[in-house]
């Protein structure tokens, strides 16, 4: 396992599938507040590994807004795209270890099943009906990569929410980790960067949550550094769904960007009193001391 460190390091990995708006403003600001809370590191970490979803012009977005509202990071950009290596070598380690299996089902295949047996949802979305967890697909068929959860309660500390606690084997099922045409997911994506990186502190939406067990479990397996995690409140539209660039939600307008702010800190609690000689340098650090003071470190 990685060796811990008592510096602080959190991160921001949002995916440049679109511009920001409200919600990934308050995930991007009480990630940035924890971190300055603590004297601490924050980077900037894209989570370009679908390219098929990626779009240069949302980078280049992102940053602008990031810098507009006052966020800066520390170092230089991440781009998950050129970690591919890395993320082959996990898997690799994963076969050994006996976690991983090839799984040549199709969509149509487990939608038919769903249809005649009925589908249960977890926290990663459909459970896989482990068609084949004991009878893997053969080398020469196209396949995905999927994990082999254990069948024991794994449980993790959250700053914010308590105890998050599952049984990954009946809530979430065995993820995909490679799919057949590619793509890494989020999940081992997620696991080796945050160790590479040397990330201590975990701040984002309370939505990813329920994968937190999950997260933990893989980097075990791998034998990696497990940090610390704090999920913050979500950002729901009219319809009462979360807001996401799925969603098609509004992006940040750099124009409004006091009052834009003023809202993400409104969701996360904090003091949103301005006055009118106020700075955007100046709200920040008023709310990073009061950050420090509601999410102490332990």
């Amino acid at each position: 396992m990685t060796p811990r460190t008592t510096t602080y390091h959190g991160r921001f990995a949002p995916t440049p599938s679109g511009p920001l708006h409200a919600g990934s403003l308050v995930a991007a600001l009480g990630s940035f507040l924890d971190a300055r809370a603590h004297d601490g590191r924050w980077s900037l970490r894209i989570d370009d590994t679908d390219q098929a979803r990626s779009r240069r012009d949302a980078i280049e977005t992102i940053l602008d807004q990031l810098q507009a509202h006052g966020l800066t990071f520390d170092g230089e950009v991440v781009f998950q795209s050129e970690r591919f290596a890395r993320y082959e070598t996990a898997l690799a380690r994963l076969e050994s270890a006996g976690r991983l299996y090839r799984c040549n089902c199709t969509r149509a295949r487990l939608r038919d099943w769903a249809e005649q047996h009925g589908q249960t949802i977890g926290a990663n979305g459909p459970i896989y009906p482990g068609f084949c967890r004991e009878q893997p697909a053969a080398a020469h068929e196209r396949h995905a990569w999927r994990f082999r959860v254990g069948a024991h309660r794994r449980t993790v500390a959250d700053r914010r929410l308590g105890k998050l606690d599952q049984r990954l084997a009946t809530e979430v099922g065995d993820p995909v980790l490679r799919r057949a045409d590619g793509p890494i997911a989020y999940h081992l994506a997620n696991v080796v960067d945050d160790d590479e990186m040397g990330i201590t502190q975990v701040v984002r939406g309370e939505d990813l949550a329920d994968l937190t067990p999950l997260h933990v479990e893989l980097a075990d397996t791998l034998d990696l550094h497990v940090p610390g995690y704090l999920h913050l409140p979500l950002v729901n539209g009219p319809d009462g769904r979360k807001l996401s660039k799925t969603n098609h939600a509004t992006p940040l307008d750099n124009q409004r960007v006091m009052e834009n702010l003023r809202d993400a800190a409104n969701v996360l609690g904090l003091d949103t009193t301005v006055t009118d000689r106020e700075t955007v340098a100046g709200l920040l650090e008023r709310w990073t001391t009061e950050w420090s003071e509601r999410y102490p470190m332990e």
